[in-house]
């Protein structure tokens, strides 16, 4: 998104696409906070777009729970507890406004309720190919390790791997969200402890989900992420008595 002298916006190919990302972290970092919501024509005017372009982001953006347009009433800006935060949109929006720890430790509670199960999941019910693709995540670690592949991304390869390895749809649904915020959370924690994620933590998940160990799986994952609200804590306590 480029802004012009006169105030107007220039988006990419997709307008809809660039209104609608425009918008939603305009509205999630605050920018409309104690203010009117722009009208449809005004919307139109500084995104030089068409007012059915303006319609149908804001028509995306009620559907995220960011906005609600009633008759009479005009446009409103929803409160954030209506965001859907399962939405990748909205969880990137919210990532890329001011850092806040109380979310990522939000997200890493969230974490350590859905991976560790996930973990077990695979472990009884994960087939041959399945293990070969966490086998193969923790493969990419190492060689990141190495310098041979990106750190962030093998990492997030290796967790989602685990999730699709459940078996469960459901737990699957959560790999988009767990490798938008994982952007954020393997960073910060990295930079607390000075290096990439542990090798034999993850390797201990792993072997237990290759051993068909449904409480090894589980118990290497609930530590894998305990250790990441732990560096989360320490962290908050610093901010707290500096």
């Amino acid at each position: 998104m480029i802004e012009s002298a006169d105030g107007r916006v220039s988006l990419g190919r997709n307008l809809t696409y660039g209104v609608l990302d425009s918008l939603g972290r305009a509205i999630v970092t605050g920018h409309f906070d104690k203010r009117v919501f722009p009208t449809e024509a005004d919307l139109a005017k500084q995104y030089d777009v068409s007012r059915s372009v303006i319609r149908e982001a804001v028509k995306m953006l009620t559907a995220k729970g960011l906005l609600s347009a009633r008759p009479r009433q005009g446009t409103i800006i929803q409160p954030g507890s209506s965001w859907n935060l399962f939405d990748t949109d909205v969880l990137r929006w919210l990532l890329e406004r001011q850092f806040s720890i109380d979310l990522l430790k939000q997200f890493n509670q969230l974490r350590v309720a859905i991976e560790p199960e996930a973990a077990a999941l695979a472990a009884r019910f994960g087939d041959d190919r399945d293990l070969a693709l966490i086998s193969a995540g923790l493969a990419r670690m190492e060689a990141a390790e190495e310098g041979n592949d990106d750190p962030l991304e093998a990492d997030i390869d290796f967790h989602v791997s685990i999730l699709r390895a459940s078996g469960n749809p459901f737990y699957l649904q959560f790999r988009d969200v767990v490798a938008t915020a994982l952007r954020t959370s393997i960073r910060f924690t990295n930079r607390i402890k000075g290096h990439t994620a542990s090798i034999p933590e993850h390797g201990a998940v792993r072997d237990a989900i290759l051993a068909r160990d449904p409480d090894g799986a589980r118990q290497a994952m609930r530590s894998l992420i305990g250790d990441v609200l732990h560096l989360i804590d320490e962290s908050e306590a610093a901010t707290r008595s500096s």
